[in-house]
């Protein structure tokens, strides 16, 4: 259950920042599309998708600003995000 209300409130502010953001940051920022991340950054064992990676790697320029906002730090500063980032072969942001 734990996972779940985890997984929903990631979800619904994630929605809500990139509603939020899309003044702000550039057009292509969507934090909505890491979503697709959302069950290998929660599970060590499970390996990310393709569409994760994809998603990863387009977000990447963006993953500053992610970082800045205190809504998302604690989601890309994750042991579980650093650990997906490592597999899609996407550096760690040095802002």
């Amino acid at each position: 259950m734990k996972i779940q209300l985890n997984s929903v409130l990631f979800i619904a502010t994630v929605f809500i920042l990139a509603i939020e953001m899309s003044g702000t940051e550039a057009v292509t920022c969507n934090p909505v599309a890491l979503s697709s991340c959302l069950s290998a950054i929660q599970s060590p064992s499970q390996a990310p998708s393709p569409t994760c990676c994809s998603n990863l790697r387009s977000q990447q320029p963006c993953l500053c600003g992610y970082l800045k906002n205190p809504f998302l730090r604690g989601y890309v500063n994750s042991p579980g995000s650093k650990r997906v980032a490592s597999v899609c072969n996407v550096p760690t942001p040095n802002c």
